[in-house]
């Protein structure tokens, strides 16, 4: 019998919601927790110790020196023009990495793009993907929320109508390090990571990019994100919060959190998910009826529990959680791994994303892996999303919120 709780990866379904609060000054207080693996094809438990480390570069440089290094690495962050992109843009865009802990020798990959109109009064919005190993970059900026996406020729970008930044300047990040272009120089930081040290590796990550670019220190911040995002944001803002507190000045003008299909509650999504599989028709009834019999969703799974739920995986099959009925992608040249992208119009449009983002005259104009990574660029890393080995995870976030909410400050 395991006791752990549920953590949930991209191949299950998370409900749509949409949950938005303005921030409130509070800290986060959750302990590690042991996760239980589910992905598309197994559940299982992995047992893993709780002990976990996190540092940060604060660094000695004089304020001239160092004024002068973040203004010739913004200036060298710089993208002229995406490759591809057969259009004039009116914005400014950067794609560079931070470096977050400089003993290990991680670095954090970022995407930013300003709004086309009056960048100065528009607020700053940091856009977070889950997995936990998905990239914000390739899956919230190139298929969703940016300004571009790329055409079936796997070469060619268009500009996307409803881009965030019409209306923000918008900041994605390869969160943690081994997720997209973001890395690590100590192997061991990919299998040693969770929730605590991703938050303060993007706490650290916003503070440094706020000294390459300063304007934005006292701009109206906004933390966005999905899916796992629902973890990482709220916490985030926590420590924002906290931090802000501590220094008795705010270092970081927060003001406020927006969280789509978010990843809040193990137990309750998991429920969720297996009753919306039966209700359509993608599960027996046979093993619908066996999951009800055997699983309590309690935080108690037995091993009939989780053989059950395996089953309902594999009945299951290929199907796109967010749109059942959508077509899955048959192109020869980018045979189906994950259906996911359908909700984006075309089933394969992840894979033209994939392929565009691992052409070298890309990864040069994107100043991306500078560092001649072991591995192709991914949607959703292998390194964090299949060998999952997570240090903490609460098992609901609804406490975080909660302080969020009730701490007394509102904007």
């Amino acid at each position: 019998m395991h006791t752990l709780p549920i953590k949930m990866k991209r191949g299950l379904l998370v409900l749509s919601s949409l949950f938005c609060i303005s921030v409130a000054n509070t800290t986060t207080g959750d302990n590690p927790k042991h996760p239980l693996e589910f992905d598309q094809l197994n559940i299982s438990t992995k047992y893993v110790p709780e002990k976990q480390h996190a540092s940060m570069n604060n660094g000695t440089t004089s304020p001239s020196v160092h004024n002068g290094l973040q203004d010739y690495l913004r200036e060298k962050d710089k993208i002229r023009a995406m490759p591809g992109q057969l259009e004039e843009v009116e914005f400014d865009q950067y794609a560079g990495y931070i470096t977050v802990d400089a003993n290990a020798g991680r670095a954090l990959f970022y995407y930013f793009v300003e709004a086309p109109r009056d960048p100065l009064n528009k607020p700053l919005v940091l856009w977070l993907n889950g997995g936990p190993g998905c990239s914000s970059f390739g899956a919230g900026a190139m298929l969703e929320l940016g300004p571009f996406s790329v055409h079936s020729d796997n070469k060619t970008l268009y500009k996307k109508r409803h881009a965030w930044n019409t209306v923000a300047n918008m900041l994605f990040v390869e969160i943690p390090a081994g997720v997209g272009y973001s890395y690590s120089n100590t192997t061991s930081d990919y299998h040693n990571t969770g929730d605590k040290r991703t938050t303060e590796d993007a706490y650290s990550f916003l503070v440094n990019w706020m000294e390459r670019f300063p304007e934005y220190r006292d701009r109206d911040f906004f933390i966005s994100g999905e899916s796992y995002a629902g973890h990482y944001v709220p916490e985030l803002a926590n420590l924002i919060v906290s931090n802000n507190r501590d220094s008795n000045a705010t270092s970081v003008m927060l003001r406020g959190v927006a969280i789509g299909n978010a990843d809040l509650h193990d137990n309750l999504t998991l429920r969720a998910s297996f009753d919306y599989y039966w209700m359509h028709a993608m599960i027996s009834g046979k093993t619908y009826r066996t999951i009800q019999a055997n699983c309590g969703f309690n935080e108690t799974y037995t091993n009939d529990c989780l053989n059950a739920m395996n089953l309902a995986i594999k009945e299951k099959g290929n199907v796109d959680d967010y749109n059942v009925y959508a077509p899955q992608c048959h192109d020869a040249s980018n045979p189906p791994r994950s259906s996911d992208s359908v909700v984006f119009g075309d089933p394969c449009t992840n894979h033209y994303v994939s392929s565009y983002l691992n052409r070298l005259e890309v990864q040069r104009t994107l100043h991306a892996n500078t560092t001649g990574l072991s591995y192709p660029w991914m949607d959703c890393s292998q390194l964090v999303f299949d060998n999952w080995n997570w240090k903490d995870s609460p098992e609901t976030m609804l406490p975080s919120i909660k302080k969020l909410i009730s701490s007394g400050t509102r904007w």
